[in-house]
């Protein structure tokens, strides 16, 4: 049996190990308003790589996103418009600021949020919309962006999964009034844990830098609702040099991605990823659709493809409006977005990573014909 190739690996080489030495010999390992030399600079770094004026290195991605909803004043009463096909933390970052998701089907074919859903499911209440950039492809974000501005609504990208990805030539990170970004350890370009707020607003950025540090308009003034959302300096210095790397990284994946689909898209059996006419996918994931009458065999094809040393990840098996908390807290049930609860019976992402070797990835590709057979 050959070495398990894993759905995603970090590539940490000599220069991250070098740059985070560095910080620990400095003894300058966080600063307490957030803004040590090396947050600095990976801040100014990944704003000019996004394209926008500002960026606010935080904790985590769910951070971001809680730093974000708060800076937009959602509050308790108000509506969060958002994908229930998404990591549970899009969700929880509106409850954490009292409000309630309001939960929008998604396109069949790119599993981003449905523009006929966003026009329709926008209620009195609505304060934000926050569409998901899911698997690496951007969402189509100018109409949504029309709708948030003619609504008065503010729009916050859930970017987490997708750095680097592009949208008629602007950078995902730069299509709403801010965006949020994850350096979890599987992301495309990781700090470890870490997350980045993008913004092209002054008085919104304003706000961020505080609400990350406890709400504080100077040392010891809290003047808005705040938490301990700081980067360290040890996570930046590591985020400045995988920056630098990010675009070959993302290069690598779409060249996997590639050959994934010249080999599995002629099958019939499977959908695989599109990548509509001026987007660029960042290829976070591969994910394919099962179809025809394999459509009911999702879990029987990855039990084989795991049994292969392939690791397969499924996401999201559970859509967020279906789990245990938001049954309760939103009135969650199955039947009420059908496209969403279709795609997560259906859906499995396979490697695509820069790690992978050609012949990793041709042995991935081999694997999955001769399971959905």
């Amino acid at each position: 049996m050959r070495d398990l190739i894993k759905l995603n690996e970090p590539l940490i080489g000599k220069d991250e190990i070098e740059a985070v030495t560095a910080v620990l010999k400095s003894g300058i390992l966080t600063h307490k308003s957030g803004t040590g030399p090396r947050v600095l600079e990976f801040e100014r770094e990944f704003g000019r790589f996004v394209g926008v004026k500002h960026a606010v290195a935080v904790s985590s991605g769910t951070a971001a996103l809680h730093c974000a909803l708060l800076t937009a004043s959602v509050k308790r009463g108000d509506e969060v418009l958002i994908p229930s096909f998404t990591f549970a933390a899009t969700a929880s970052s509106v409850l954490l600021c009292g409000a309630r998701p309001r939960f929008a089907d998604v396109r069949s074919d790119t599993y981003c949020m449905s523009l006929d859903e966003v026009e329709n499911s926008i209620s009195r209440e609505t304060r934000a919309i926050v569409p998901v950039h899911l698997y690496g492809l951007p969402c189509d974000m100018d109409p949504i962006m029309e709708i948030g501005r003619r609504k008065g609504i503010i729009v916050i990208e859930d970017a987490a999964q997708a750095h680097a990805a592009t949208y008629r030539q602007r950078k995902a990170g730069s299509l709403g009034d801010m965006a949020c970004f994850s350096f979890y350890s599987s992301k495309n370009m990781t700090t470890g844990e870490g997350g980045m707020i993008t913004t092209n607003d002054d008085d919104l950025a304003q706000i961020l830098r505080m609400v990350r540090t406890h709400g504080e308009e100077r040392p010891y003034w809290v003047s808005r609702m705040g938490n301990n959302y700081r980067m360290t300096e040890l996570a930046a210095a590591m985020g400045t040099v995988q920056l630098r790397k990010l675009s070959s990284l993302v290069d690598r994946r779409r060249e996997n991605a590639k050959v994934l689909t010249e080999q599995l898209g002629t099958s019939g059996k499977l959908m695989t990823p599109i990548e509509p006419d001026e987007m660029r996918h960042a290829w976070y994931l591969y994910t394919v659709r099962v179809r025809g009458a394999n459509a009911g065999k999702r879990n029987k094809i990855v039990e084989k493809l795991r049994n292969k040393n392939i690791e397969i990840g499924v996401y999201y098996e559970t859509p967020v409006h279906l789990l245990p908390l938001y049954r309760d807290v939103c009135g969650g049930k199955r039947g009420m977005l059908p496209e969403t609860e279709r795609a997560a019976r259906q859906v499995f992402s396979l490697p695509v990573h820069p790690a992978m070797t050609p012949e990793d990835v041709m042995y991935v590709a081999d694997n999955v014909k001769k399971a959905i057979v």
